[in-house]
């Protein structure tokens, strides 16, 4: 599939009410037969299932005591107790499957029934960091940026007293060159050849049991960024010659050749999405569009979709995922939650979908804990959802090109037309044409469908999310366009025949 659906799952919250439910702790092995065929009948590719992965106590201790965090909670879960504090998934203290998930056998069975079902795993792979209780930290501090302790005492949000061998070391949390450190994660060293053997090895081992991995904060490593952000400090204390040739393009080159078909996703941000492209990623998250979505930029949105197909199609689309807020929450009033959807999805790339996005949930779940408020099901914001799914189960709009339409004008002086963003999808004989008016006023353009099959015919335009049924000469379309009058956040999916 050229334009896949990938649908991410909360694993430990999913798990968690699956478990209050059954009145007893729930495993990989329990997500049931009807859930998985839901989730492959809404025309998803691609499952992932975050933070599968071996985390500890020692990242749990720091979510639980950290007052930071603990003060941010209440925000996300108004009830919330000790007990449902969990750690960070990112904390990964072993690129083994959570024992509380069923352990790698569980993964193994979770796996092969979404293969049964046409569907691929995709797992998480978290390439700056590790837990402050993986086994390296003990065993390999070549590894690991180290500090000094007047370092300690300058930057205490940036630097951690760790056990090492018999003694202990100062070693750098984990972190990206805008923020302070994280105080669950240390800082990997990507100057040091045995790290970046060890990386390869690891993604090597995860990469036999998933499909594909989604790279968290992809970019740090990158040698531009990794240099920026640890300069000198990261020059390796053991004497082995630093590293600053780029990782990604020779870990991915070397998966690759094993497993061809094996898929990698970057998070990424910062403009550097295309170099990690570049570097052999097959989707890189946009970001980009996500924020001119946020902004109400009709014009940069359109703007921003005029980048090469190359591109286009190797962009992941998302309007929420576990970091951002829910788009029930961040795209008000919901016509424009709808609207952003529809120019969202109905561009190229890996189009991304958040568990509970479907059903309009407003509450973001924190990734510290293990359960989230409990919510009534959005009636309307499901039903928009199952018939926008309905139009990305369609052969054109997930094998056909896509090209943007751009909005002319209705009439002089009227600048309304600037708020529209329109595409058209083509495969064969069929085709599909997008269309939203994202702008809080009423607006009016004209869109020039340029379809020579269209020439001296009547064509049939049906919403494929509501009632509108037009017809239309074919050779108007092609010249004078197709004209709209839409009221603020106003979409349509028109499907187009010739009659």
């Amino acid at each position: 599939m050229k334009h896949p659906l990938l649908y991410q799952l909360n694993t430990r919250v999913l798990l968690g009410e699956l478990g209050r439910s059954l009145g007893r702790p729930a495993t990989l092995n329990d997500f049931s037969d009807a859930f998985i065929e839901q989730i492959a009948a809404r025309g998803f590719a691609w499952v992932w299932p975050l933070g599968v992965w071996q985390t500890g106590p020692a990242g749990r201790e720091i979510s639980r005591t950290r007052p930071s965090l603990r003060d941010s909670y209440a925000h996300d879960l108004p009830d919330w107790r000790d007990e449902d504090v969990v750690g960070s998934p990112f904390a990964i203290q072993a690129y083994a499957v959570n024992r509380d998930f069923g352990g790698d056998a569980a993964l193994a069975r979770f796996r092969e029934r979404l293969a049964r079902h046409g569907l691929k795993l995709l797992c998480d792979f978290v390439p700056n960091h590790v837990a402050p209780d993986h086994p390296w930290v003990a065993a390999h501090p070549e590894f690991f940026i180290e500090g000094t302790d007047e370092d300690l005492a300058r930057e205490p949000q940036n630097w951690g007293r760790f056990a090492v061998g018999r003694g202990t070391r100062v070693l750098a949390f984990g972190r990206d060159p805008y923020f302070p450190g994280w105080p669950d994660a240390v800082q990997l060293n990507y100057r040091h050849a045995g790290l970046r053997e060890a990386m390869v090895g690891e993604l090597g081992r995860v990469s036999e049991r998933c499909d594909g991995v989604r790279c968290d904060m992809a970019m740090l490593v990158q040698p531009e960024i990794f240099q920026r952000t640890w300069g000198d400090r990261a020059k390796p204390r053991d004497g082995s010659p630093p590293q600053d040739a780029p990782f990604w393009s020779d870990a991915i080159a070397r998966i690759k050749r094993r497993r061809p078909e094996f898929m990698f996703v970057a998070e990424v941000y910062w403009d550097m999405e295309w170099e990690l492209q570049q570097a052999g990623f097959d989707y890189t998250y946009d970001k980009r569009l996500y924020d001119r979505l946020v902004a109400g930029q009709g014009r940069a949105v359109r703007e921003h979709l005029m980048a090469t197909p190359d591109f286009q199609n190797h962009s992941l689309r998302f309007l929420e995922n576990h970091d951002e807020p829910r788009a029930a929450a961040a795209f008000q009033p919901p016509e424009r939650h709808m609207a952003a959807a529809v120019v969202t999805f109905l561009v190229p790339g890996l189009r991304f979908f958040y568990e509970g996005e479907l059903e309009g949930r407003r509450a973001r779940a924190s990734m510290h804990l293990g359960r989230r408020a409990p919510e009534v099901r959005d009636d309307r914001i499901s039903t928009f959802y199952e018939k926008l799914l309905a139009v990305l189960r369609r052969s054109e709009v997930h094998e056909g090109r896509w090209r943007q339409l751009p909005p002319r004008q209705a009439w002089d002086g009227n600048g309304t037309f600037e708020s529209f963003v329109s595409g058209l999808w083509e495969d064969g004989d069929q085709r599909v044409v997008s269309v939203a008016n994202y702008g809080d006023t009423q607006g009016q353009c004209y869109v020039t469908v340029d379809v020579p099959a269209f020439a001296g015919r009547r064509v049939v335009l049906t919403d494929l999310l509501g009632d509108a049924r037009y017809e239309r000469d074919g050779r108007e379309l092609s010249t004078v366009g197709l004209y709209l009058d839409l009221p603020a956040w106003g979409r349509h999916v028109f499907e187009l025949r010739v009659v």
